[in-house]
């Protein structure tokens, strides 16, 4: 079962899959925390490098946006950790080793100032998506029951809706009693331009598995 969410703006906000029964050692073939070794995968080392490093922040750069209070909102930089593991809260702890055990690290100029940034710098990501759109794309692992909750209701909620109006624009025309709201105004279902180019080429936006009962002949 899955789901695609459209900003208004016509940015693909983002998806949600969902997939039974996953591992934690399943999840590292899909959702990776850590740079890649440039010296097997350089096309992917530098779009990781480039689009999923957050900050630096923190002590390294206190000006950063994400900072509220001295500190950081997105509870960066993560700690080092060696396997991955599925938490009590439905929030993963990803696998990000750190130099001495493996991991990754390369140098980045934040203020005319070079900084070693490692893998607690790095937004979960998958390679296939990274490497297919080379852009920021954050992936995440929801074990929470509240995210199951969340696609059905998703799916059932409807379509986004709009209010306008249609005006004569004719100088002829006969004029319009603007005092008379109920008929200046109209509501109907708003589809973005990218939303419909999606549906006029016939890609699907939600999908589930129907079930049916099968009677035996005994």
């Amino acid at each position: 079962m899955y789901s695609v969410e459209w900003q208004s703006e016509d940015y693909l906000m983002h998806t949600f899959w969902f997939i039974d029964k996953i591992r934690p050692e399943e999840i590292d073939s899909i959702i990776s925390a850590e740079i890649p070794d440039p010296s097997t995968d350089q096309l992917l080392f530098d779009i990781v490098t480039t689009n999923m490093i957050h900050g630096p922040c923190g002590t390294l750069n206190s000006s950063s946006p994400c900072m509220a209070d001295g500190k950081c909102t997105k509870n960066f930089p993560k700690d080092f950790t060696n396997d991955t593991v599925t938490n009590v809260d439905g929030y993963p702890i990803y696998r990000r080793r750190n130099p001495e055990n493996g991991g990754q690290s390369f140098i980045k100029n934040i203020i005319n100032t070079d900084i070693d940034i490692d893998n607690r710098w790095v937004v979960p990501y998958s390679p296939l998506l990274s490497k297919t759109y080379n852009a920021h794309i954050n992936v995440e692992f929801c074990s929470s029951v509240k995210s199951i909750k969340y696609i059905c209701k998703y799916v059932h909620k409807g379509s986004d809706m709009a209010v306008f109006r249609v005006e004569n624009t004719n100088v002829n025309a006969p004029p319009v009693n603007k005092n008379d709201e109920i008929t200046l105004y109209q509501i109907g279902r708003y589809i973005s331009p990218m939303k419909l180019l999606g549906v006029s080429l016939v890609f699907q936006f939600m999908n589930g598995i129907s079930s049916c009962s099968v009677s035996h002949p005994s």
